[in-house]
């Protein structure tokens, strides 16, 4: 799979920051903070390209991946609730020790970039070890394959290791490979998702994601 990105570079301090954002930014795509969830609605395409851009995070632990996404439309069925706020996404590795409050600043300095095409890696499939072992693994204390959410500036900030993101590009991909299919065959029910869950043992101080696929978006969305 190849993906189109822009590459850009800034300075805060003496310090160089690389960004990282898709060439199109997807526009059937939207990040609601809801109190205690996060919730993701995508439209195949947009699912399809931040499972991309997942796995770019995972392969790039100097650089910040930005989804700007706050200012899209709303899926067709709207908020679930009241009192909901849209946000953007950054990814990016622990080890970068980027502070999000920095954010806003960084963002201001960004230009236009340069536009590159990126190979992505074969995908990891869904885990499928349920093995004991495997599982205290994950729920160990000293466990570092965790992600951590800091929200700033309008935006969630996703930190987590390369195997925590290589690990749960899957949500997306399964949402773009899957949703389409059963919206058709179930125009009664055509709810399809998965979810960033709280006792999967890679959330550290996080909140849950629950990602859905979605075909029909309010006008212009």
């Amino acid at each position: 799979m190849k993906l189109s990105v822009t590459i850009h570079r800034a300075r805060l301090g003496p310090v160089e920051f690389k960004v990282i954002r898709p060439a199109r930014p997807p526009v059937r795509a939207v990040l609601v903070d809801r109190d205690r969830y996060l919730n993701t609605f995508l439209d195949q395409d947009a699912a399809q390209l931040i499972g991309g851009l997942w796995t770019v995070a995972a392969s790039s632990p100097r650089s910040l991946v930005h989804v700007p996404i706050r200012g899209n439309r709303s899926p067709a069925h709207g908020w679930p609730e009241a009192g909901t706020r849209q946000l953007d996404l950054v990814l990016l590795h622990h080890s970068l020790r980027f502070a999000p409050a920095r954010w806003k600043e960084l963002r201001a300095r960004l230009g236009p970039g340069r536009p590159q095409t990126v190979t992505l890696p074969v995908p990891a499939p869904a885990p499928a070890d349920g093995s004991p072992a495997a599982d205290a693994a994950r729920h160990h204390r000293e466990n570092r394959d965790l992600f951590h959410q800091h929200l700033h500036a309008e935006t969630l900030f996703m930190t987590g290791s390369a195997k925590v993101f290589r690990a749960t590009a899957h949500h997306f991909l399964d949402v773009a490979r899957h949703g389409p299919g059963h919206a058709a065959a179930h125009p009664r029910s055509p709810h399809f998702c998965t979810r960033f869950h709280a006792d999967a043992g890679i959330l550290g101080d996080a909140r849950e994601i629950h990602v859905e696929y979605c075909d029909r978006w309010s006008p212009g969305g």
